[in-house]
């Protein structure tokens, strides 16, 4: 069925680009009007047309949808020439005479400075992710594709969602900001992944290590910055389809995306489909709690899903004005492996291997609404930035009813419902106090009210609001040698709202009778919190290499679930129970990078060296409620060091070598853990990658061999009730090229992938479904077909 329908889309994407070759076509030749000489190099521009003249003067204009066309051509040393080409015209015997001309250019002084030169003068250790390596690296999810890059790994939850991991921290200690407003769902969860559709994204910038001096709380282990598009040209419009088949889960999707721009204003759109089935696992059979699941045909159950994403925006840009607003929904619907939600699977009457694309009880709904707007004034000296935002995060999760203790059998499957409203601002002016300095002002409020619903009760409903202004300096000692210092100061405060029971319990008096009452799980409470971060760094450039130090406090405010969770989270098996006490969490971090990179080779280091002086963690207690261990949220003192280490090389002029090292190191100095690490933390890995890019043969146009090699250590530093995670190897293999069949300016591109080649079984430490012995997904071939228009 897959290849079917996979072989039914390329034929009817192939006919789409086939179609488009009736529209009328433009050849000519350009020469010189003096000698009579071709013209190579020759710039051809038209409204939707561009075209380059060759090495013999030829150029070829595809895609004339009207009776006439006006276009200019352009040559250095040559005067330009408007040419108008009618209907009626020999449109194969355009000729087009360029006078010679020559132009005294006056001398111009550029100031302005490339993003690369930006990020080595920022003492911050970030990486900048492109368009480039996104496309040649996509997996899954946006977090799937970005775990290639050394720091930075995830929290899988199945083959469609993961979460952020920056150096062994995730959940609420990474912050993921998306048009400068950070993604606000349900992150504290486990089982949450991110609602983000990872198609059409051109830019991410990765920060590593404490930045809430810039974003607030959350930020305290590091950020994903998803930041937003460029700008297109006047006069222009583009899009592309991208078509996607996998075959371990059986996956088929399709993205669209298109954009242009007139002389002010601008729009975008999108819209992405995701149909996948179970995916497979390379084992028969499953240990959980000492029984024995069953797969068929190595699937996992249950864990089929559909995705539907959609955006659009709106710009307007002029000299002293830049505004968009993008509105977007991501929708999507997956199944919870059937046995993961407790051992309820085994009195089941649902056939779980009826159908690999059904998606059966359990499973989750979720839905993300946002709308964003970002402007930005520029004054001259001063320019202000806006970014302004809405989301609404609808969280619904479903399992069979069946009664635990005290309560009855549920009417319906709704167990959980999350709902979460957030409003965002962001006000910041940067200016220059003179050639020396670069400062910035801003001031972030966000609230967030959050509602729940369902028949399961784990957190209470909430709302949040904080609000913090912070101010930096980057001063310019020399120009290679930079010094930053900012601060910050946040005020937060969290209202919980009281919750009983739906049901009653029997509960024992101090006369020793019993009465039947509904229990409290949460209460009315208001809590504030205030906080300081601050920020000290320098940066040094030195011909080839750079030098990097910063120091950093940075602060995380305590989530609802840690303050005031009291009720069994099925997918982990267990009673939760926060903490009203917490303080907020304050880390210092020391961040050193060395870097020196030249035309043959790049080296690279960056350590650093983490203390905490309370972490919040979910501690196992001897405890128990109805059979379920209690877990509490408790705080104590953590040492973390570390860092990523880097090579590559390129030998001959076609192949590339890379190398990258990782490593983190957590103990737990405080606390009834003391002398453990911390939990989900990843082991020592190393990934050798080949990249050789082969000359054009046939239809193909720069062709590229892709391998990955990963070699990850046993993870022996747990902390109970983790298990130790065996050590592992794994290959993947990828063909990426652009594929130019009908000779146009506009080739598709084209990826074939092959992940885990020996279908290796492994355990990934930092997997949600690696607590109740699930490997990871077993051998996989996809392909894309990216299609230009």
């Amino acid at each position: 069925m897959f290849y079917k329908t996979l072989s039914i889309w390329l034929l009817c994407s192939l006919y789409s680009i086939a179609f488009a070759q009736n529209t009328s076509q433009i050849k000519g030749v350009v020469v010189s009007e003096n000698t009579l000489t071709p013209i190579a190099g020759a710039n051809i521009i038209g409204k939707n047309l561009l075209s380059i003249s060759s090495t013999n003067g030829e150029f070829v204009i595809d895609h004339v949808h009207t009776d006439s066309c006006s276009f200019e051509v352009c040559c250095l040393g040559y005067a330009c020439k408007t040419v108008v080409v009618h209907a009626d015209d020999d449109k194969n015997a355009v000729k087009i005479y360029l006078k010679q001309a020559s132009t005294d250019l006056k001398e111009v002084n550029i100031s302005a400075k490339s993003k690369q030169r930006k990020a080595l003068e920022t003492p911050m250790v970030s990486q900048t992710v492109s368009k480039d390596f996104l496309d040649k690296n996509r997996e899954n999810s946006l977090m799937q594709t970005l775990s290639k890059i050394p720091g930075v790994s995830t929290i899988n939850i199945g083959s469609g969602q993961s979460k952020p991991v920056i150096r062994g921290l995730g959940f609420n200690r990474v912050a993921v900001v998306q048009n400068g407003i950070k993604h606000e769902a349900q992150q504290w969860g486990n089982d949450h992944g991110l609602e983000i559709d990872q198609q059409g994204i051109e830019n991410i910038q990765i920060i590593k290590g404490p930045a809430s001096l810039l974003y607030g709380s959350d930020a305290i282990a590091g950020v994903v910055d998803i930041q937003p598009n460029k700008i297109p040209l006047q006069h222009s419009f583009k899009g592309e389809v991208n078509v996607l088949g996998e075959s371990n889960n059986d996956l088929l999707g399709i993205s669209t995306g298109i954009e242009s721009r007139k002389e002010k204003w601008f729009y975008r759109g999108r819209f992405t489909y995701r149909d996948y089935a179970d995916y497979k696992v390379p084992t028969n059979k499953i240990n959980y709690e000492n029984y024995i699941f069953e797969l068929h045909d190595n699937n996992l159950r249950n864990t089929a899903g559909k995705e539907i994403d959609g955006s659009v925006s709106v710009g307007y840009v002029a000299k002293n004005i830049k505004s968009e607003t993008v509105f977007s929904n991501v929708n999507a619907k997956n199944g919870f492996f059937a046995n993961a939600h407790g051992l309820e699977v085994r009195t089941s009457k649902i056939d779980y291997d009826s159908s690999n694309r059904d998606i059966d009880l359990p499973f989750h709904n979720v839905n993300h609404f946002k709308i964003t707007n970002n402007t930005s004034l520029d004054f001259g000296n001063h320019t202000l930035f806006f970014d302004v935002g809405f989301q609404n995060n609808h969280r619904e999760e479903h399992t069979e009813p069946t009664a635990h203790g005290y309560m009855p059998k549920p009417s319906g499957s709704k167990e959980r419902v999350f709902k979460k409203n957030t409003y965002s601002l962001n006000v910041k002016d940067s200016f220059t106090l003179n050639k020396k300095h670069d400062v910035v002002l801003g001031v972030n409020m966000e609230y967030q009210d959050n509602n729940i619903g369902g028949w399961g009760f784990l957190i209470p409903e909430y709302d949040r609001f904080t609000a913090g202004v912070f101010a930096y300096d980057q001063f310019e000692i020399n120009s290679d040698l930079h010094f930053l210092a900012g601060m910050r100061y946040d005020f937060g405060k969290v209202d919980t709202k009281a919750y009983y029971d739906w049901y009653p319990s029997t509960v024992r008096n101090e006369d020793n009778s019993t009465s039947d009452v509904y229990l409290q799980r949460a209460q009315n409470k208001s809590l504030n919190f205030g906080n300081l971060s601050a920020s000290v760094g320098l940066s040094y450039i030195q011909n080839q290499t750079s030098y990097k130090l910063n120091v950093g406090r940075s602060f995380r405010m305590p989530l609802a679930s840690e303050l005031a969770s009291d009720g069994v989270n099925y997918h982990m098996y267990r009673y939760e129970r926060g903490n009203l006490d917490l303080d907020p969490e304050v880390s210092y971090q020391l961040d050193v990078e060395v870097d020196h990179t030249t035309k043959l080779f790049s080296v690279g280091v960056s350590p650093f060296v983490n203390l905490f002086d309370n972490y919040i963690y979910l501690n196992p207690t001897p405890t128990y409620f109805e059979t379920l261990q209690i877990y509490e949220y408790t705080q104590s003192k953590v040492f973390r060091i570390g860092g990523e280490a880097r090579a590559s090389v390129n030998l001959y002029k076609n192949l590339q070598l890379t190398t990258s090292v990782e490593y983190v190191y957590s103990r737990q100095t405080s606390g009834p853990k003391k002398d453990f690490t911390l939990p989900f933390s990843p082991p020592l890995s190393v990934l050798f990658s080949a990249n050789y890019q082969f000359k054009d043969f046939l239809f193909f146009k720069k062709p590229q061999f892709m391998a990955d090699y990963r070699i990850t250590a046993s993870q022996e530093e747990i902390v109970p009730p983790e298990e130790i995670t065996d050590g592992f190897q794994v290959l993947n293999m990828s063909f990426i090229s652009k594929m130019d069949v009908f000779k146009n300016e506009n080739p598709m591109d084209v990826r074939v992938k092959l992940n885990n080649v020996f279908n290796t079984k492994y355990f990934n430490h930092t997997s949600f479904y690696r607590l109740i012995d699930v490997p990871e997904a077993g051998r996989n071939i996809s392909l894309s077909l990216t299609i230009p228009f």
